[in-house]
């Protein structure tokens, strides 16, 4: 495969993954974090471009992608898990959040204050996502529309905004926030969450094999080297527009207080270029959130065709997309609410799979391993996201409470490693042999 190719697939994979969240977080952290502003960008960019990055790696280095990862727990966790995290990804989360966000930043701004804006966000998402649906049935051209056209003008039109922020910016970096006074890397590494990559990396792994194998690549080691020069590229790219959206949103601290990322970039943008700052950004948000609903709905259609053979790929797209555009007139408020809950469970299960995967050959794909693991680590990631719905589990949440790490929202980390332990035990005591796979992850 030529380097050109590479170049492109690497491009589309960065507009894939560059959605609203990677746009609204990481001002926001510039701003709380202050001083701090290294060490929470650190945990931001490690939860935000390295663990999505580590799942690439993984889905093209097993065969059989991320189905047979989960198959290591059991078949039916496997097939519940993926259908969760697509559908979560997909028309019931990711889809709707990008698409109010696109109408919040790309069309709100310029209505009137009497205008009716639920009229205007019905017409905006279905002229959205008709387009989206018309480049999702031809997946075999997304690199044309997105690592062609759309990623280097979207890029472009990123350096614009953030070279004039810092040749216009010389405020210093003020003091953090209280969450941000200790624990700064930790409260960065949780903030990664928000961006949902790593979920997304899981759909988007089959999106980049597929391109891959269409230029007639096959040997499963080729493949996993041009998924990483591709995801080295994707992550490079994401890494700089955090590493500059950050500190766009730190120097703006010293401007006065901002409720969210989007408040800081819009104030940005106007106080950097008036009105032109303001449709540049709105740009920027749209283009941003199409690229990344077009990758989702592509991801969508090629898994749910191939887990339900009567499902043809258009109908799922079809059907993707009208669930996505339903949701997506509920409100962006609605949707958000439910988003952080769900992450506080699903990130947990997904960090300790991939990261089993990496040592299994210490255990030689033991299931007894990774279902303890997982069984462990699920208990307590449920509990963490029910509390974050707002529910109390009296006892249960007091024991989460007291287990190390939880002030800093990761108290699965221990009982994971409990269930390792625990697995590994079990599989050593066992009398059967684990069964082979054909590939293993290794690290050198």
């Amino acid at each position: 495969m030529k380097r050109r190719d590479t170049l492109l697939i690497g491009l589309m994979l960065f507009s894939m993954f560059f959605g609203a969240g990677n746009l609204i977080f990481p001002p926001f952290l510039g701003a709380e974090s202050g001083t701090s502003y290294p060490l929470a960008m650190a945990g931001f960019i490690l939860t935000g471009v390295g663990l999505p990055f580590a799942v690439l790696y993984a889905v093209s280095h097993v065969k059989g992608g991320v189905q047979s990862i989960g198959n290591r727990v059991h078949p039916l966790f496997s097939t519940i898990f993926m259908v969760v995290i697509y559908l979560s990804i997909g028309p019931f989360l990711a889809i709707p959040r990008n698409a109010n966000v696109a109408f919040e930043m790309g069309v709100a701004p310029f209505l009137g204050i009497t205008a009716n804006s639920s009229l205007f966000l019905f017409l905006f998402t279905a002229l959205f996502f008709s387009l989206a649906y018309v480049i999702s049935l031809n997946p075999s051209k997304m690199e044309k529309y997105m690592g062609r056209w759309i990623t280097p003008v979207l890029l472009l039109s990123m350096v614009v905004l953030c070279v004039v922020g810092f040749v216009k910016l010389d405020a210093p970096l003020q003091s953090p926030s209280k969450q941000y006074e200790t624990g700064a890397f930790s409260k960065g590494f949780l903030e990664g969450y928000n961006t949902m990559d790593a979920l997304a990396a899981l759909a988007f792994g089959i999106v980049i094999l597929t391109s891959i194998q269409q230029r007639g690549v096959r040997d499963r080691k080729q493949l996993t080297n041009y998924t990483l020069k591709a995801g080295l590229i994707a992550g490079t790219l994401l890494s700089l527009v955090y590493i500059s959206l950050g500190l766009i949103g730190g120097k703006m601290a010293a401007t006065g207080s901002f409720e969210d990322g989007t408040d800081i970039l819009s104030a940005a943008s106007t106080l950097l270029l008036g009105q032109s700052g303001k449709t540049l950004l709105g740009f920027i948000f749209t283009l941003a959130c199409f690229t990344t609903i077009v990758g989702l709905t592509t991801a969508c259609g090629q898994y749910f065709s191939k887990l339900i053979p009567k499902a043809s790929y258009k109908m799922v797209v079809l059907a993707v997309t009208l669930v996505g555009f339903t949701l997506s007139n509920l409100g962006l408020a609605q949707i958000l609410k439910v988003s952080v809950p769900f992450l506080v469970m699903a990130y947990p299960l997904t960090i300790v799979l991939i990261a089993l995967t990496f040592f299994n050959r210490f255990f030689k794909n033991s299931k007894k391993v990774y279902g303890s693991a997982i069984l462990f680590t699920g208990i307590f990631a449920l509990i963490d996201g029910l509390n974050a719905f707002g529910l109390n589990l009296g006892p249960l949440q007091t024991m989460s409470d007291m287990l190390p790490f939880s002030a800093v929202g990761l108290e699965w980390i221990i009982p994971a490693l409990i269930g390792t332990g625990i697995g590994m035990i079990l599989s050593g005591l066992s009398k059967n042999a684990p069964v082979a796979e054909e590939v293993d992850v290794k690290v050198s």
